[in-house]
């Protein structure tokens, strides 16, 4: 671990007074969170924003950890579901869903706003960055050069062995192809399917339903054995038909698979 790093981080949150910090459940808010938590003279407040777009594992994450370490915890709703704009689910889907996110945070706390934006994000195209920025969100990883390999072996060396080797988790609305109307009702298929081939192959990282114009994909590090492809293809398809779904088979995994004009954001 580079402590220097550390060190550069807790001295630029120590800028600040007050400070809320948008959690979400993935590594690069949570060990943001608990750097700040732990080591800066900020006050420090909590914010994680629950939707349908989140997985409730995410939740329980965030729950759990602030009951052990003490956080100042605030749970919001952040109202994309109310935003037509998200809702339509364009290309530029996620400027609205941090343009509601960042909104609200700012309704309900004082002080500057942080993200979990590493060094890595910035060489992607995120449509939720120009929603920070008109809102003035802050990014500490970014302001000390922080990147997600960094993060991983931080969050390893403080112990917090659920982070380290927790894969990449982008909201469950990343899972359905632009053009497609986001739906409450299909975020908690999305979140239910997913758990079930994690049950099924619980050594894989990535792990995707995929709604699309198609039907429903499910896209993994690597396609498995015959003999388990077969067994999930026949759990997925029974459970698809019952949902009056169309099963559609497995993929290998895609960055950014679900957005037509090819633009990443996972």
């Amino acid at each position: 671990m580079n402590t220097h790093k550390v060190d550069q981080l807790v001295a630029y949150l120590d800028k600040f007074s007050q400070c809320s910090i948008a959690v979400s459940g993935g590594i690069d808010s949570m060990l943001l969170a608990y750097i700040a938590h732990r080591f800066s003279t900020a006050q420090v407040k909590i914010v994680h924003a629950y939707s349908p777009a989140v997985p409730i594992s995410a939740l329980e994450r965030v729950k759990a950890h602030a009951q052990q370490y003490g956080w100042d915890m605030l749970i919001i709703d952040a109202k994309e579901f109310d935003d037509e704009n998200y809702i339509n689910n364009p290309v530029n889907r996620c400027y609205y869903c941090k343009s509601n996110l960042y909104t609200r945070i700012g309704q309900h706390t004082k002080g500057a706003v942080f993200s979990g934006t590493n060094m890595d994000d910035l060489g992607d195209v995120r449509p939720g960055l120009e929603a920070a920025v008109e809102q003035n969100v802050k990014h500490p990883y970014v302001e000390v050069g922080i990147n997600k390999d960094e993060i991983y072996a931080i969050a390893k060396s403080y112990g917090l062995s659920q982070l380290h080797s927790l894969p990449g988790q982008p909201c469950l609305a990343s899972r359905v192809e632009t053009g497609i109307t986001i739906k409450s009702d299909d975020m908690i298929f999305i979140d239910r399917v997913e758990e079930q081939v994690r049950q099924q192959l619980p050594s894989f990282k990535k792990i995707r339903c995929r709604i699309s114009h198609q039907g429903i994909f499910i896209e993994l590090d690597q396609l498995p054995e015959q003999i388990t492809s077969e067994k999930l293809s026949e759990i997925l398809g029974h459970f698809c038909a019952e949902q009056g779904r169309i099963f559609s088979g497995l993929k290998v995994y895609q960055k950014g698979s679900a957005f037509l004009n090819g633009i990443t954001h996972e």
